[in-house]
């Protein structure tokens, strides 16, 4: 072997020497978990883990959390048991902005964590990037936008406003929700309760209410009654429930199926039995559970994926039942900001009902029923919908994973 044979032989044989020895790997930051009084703003973080983790396996992630209380640590670090959460201390943090090479903010509402990339852009310098949120024009807002590597929103709505603010970030695309890639499951739990109240897999819907604006004075410790956001609740009250509670009597009456009404967060409970069970007629309530109780995640996971189909006034867990093939209708309105429309982005037109325009009052039990009496349909219909936001978050972790890169 002469002298360059030598050095191309040696050369070629580097990288996996060097994995061999252990090359450090680098490190991404997570901010995101949110809160925990809602399955929805719960299930952001376990979609993007496993996005993160089939698509970046040789990644570490550490994850920068609002809060995991209430089971939801214990929830997370069961599916992804390498996992490590960042807890409060200041000195943990500083360790983790000179230890991570990257931060990424994951899906939510908004950019939630605008305050965190701030700071970790000013004492760090290094890279972020925005993962899947819905987004409302601000100042501050279209400079975090344009100083990210990439910035995914989970609407097509929220992207033309953050391009017409002036927001520049190089890579601006629509880029869905990480909890279509949720895949935490609780199935012996789910399979023992649903025999418990007699439904049977596959021969129930589920449907969940929402009023206008969450009542979280109701759910979360410390937060104040707001009078002007309950009175606009009360108003609208009727209004929003009351196509759900027809669809739920239709189902009941005009199918062999029974329906499930099941909270999303933490006070539909109360509003399902308020607006729905305990308006419906007798020959209905027989066929019709209420769940009295909060549930997590991977439990609510493994019901929706054992039913026929869900209809309500929330957006995650048709989320949730979308991404398992699950058909689903979204039911929105001004309030919910303008997430609902990743429903027409993924293809799911048909299976989005607006209240602002009565449309959920016209369309919508006839869309339920739909889904009920054809069910092959409505399964390939919710499995493009799941192909077209799969497509979307493969390209958000491919542009991720470039930056890494670089």
């Amino acid at each position: 072997m002469n002298r360059r044979q030598f050095l191309q032989t040696t050369a070629a044989a580097l990288p996996t020497f060097a994995i061999a020895q252990g090359a450090a790997k680098k490190r991404i930051l997570l901010r995101s978990s949110w809160q925990t009084v809602n399955i929805g703003d719960i299930a952001h973080t376990p979609g993007m883990l496993a996005l993160l983790e089939k698509h970046l396996p040789e990644y570490e992630v550490t994850l920068w959390p609002s809060s995991v209380e209430n089971g939801v640590a214990e929830m997370l670090t069961k599916r992804f048991p390498k996992l490590k959460i960042l807890g409060k201390d200041a000195a943990a943090k500083a360790e983790a902005f000179k230890t991570h090479d990257f931060l990424l903010h994951g899906s939510g509402p908004g950019i939630v964590g605008q305050k965190s990339i701030l700071e970790w852009t000013e004492k760090t310098g290094k890279p972020y990037g925005i993962g899947g949120v819905t987004w409302s024009p601000s100042e501050e807002g279209v400079k975090v936008i344009s100083g990210a590597k990439f910035a995914f929103f989970r609407d097509s709505v929220s992207l033309e406003t953050a391009k017409k603010a002036g927001a520049r970030s190089p890579i601006m695309e629509f880029g869905p929700d990480a909890t279509f890639a949720c895949d935490l499951v609780d199935d012996a739990a789910a399979t023992a309760w649903l025999k418990d109240v007699g439904l049977q897999e596959g021969q129930f819907v589920c449907c969940i209410p929402k009023l206008r604006n969450s009542p979280y004075w109701e759910i979360k410790k410390g937060y104040k009654f707001d009078e002007k956001k309950h009175a606009r609740n009360e108003e609208m009250k009727e209004h929003d429930i009351g196509p759900l509670r027809a669809a739920v009597i239709a189902v009941a009456r005009q199918t062999p199926m029974k329906v499930l009404l099941c909270p999303e967060d933490a006070s539909q409970m109360k509003l399902n039995k308020e607006m729905i069970y305990d308006k419906l007629p007798e020959d209905v309530k027989a066929k019709v559970v209420w769940r009295e109780n909060y549930w997590l995640t991977d439990f609510a996971q493994s019901v929706y994926s054992r039913s026929a189909g869900l209809f309500g006034n929330e957006q995650h867990s048709p989320i949730l039942c979308i991404g398992h093939g699950i058909p689903a209708i979204v039911c929105r309105y001004k309030e919910q900001t303008s997430k609902g429309f990743m429903w027409k982005d993924i293809g799911l037109s048909e299976w989005l009902f607006d209240h602002d325009f009565d449309e959920a009052e016209k369309g919508l039990t006839p869309a339920v029923l739909a889904i009920v009496n054809d069910q092959a349909a409505a399964k390939a219909k919710a499995l493009k919908g799941k192909a077209v936001a799969d497509d979307r978050m493969k390209r958000m972790m491919d542009v991720l994973r470039t930056e890494l890169e670089a």
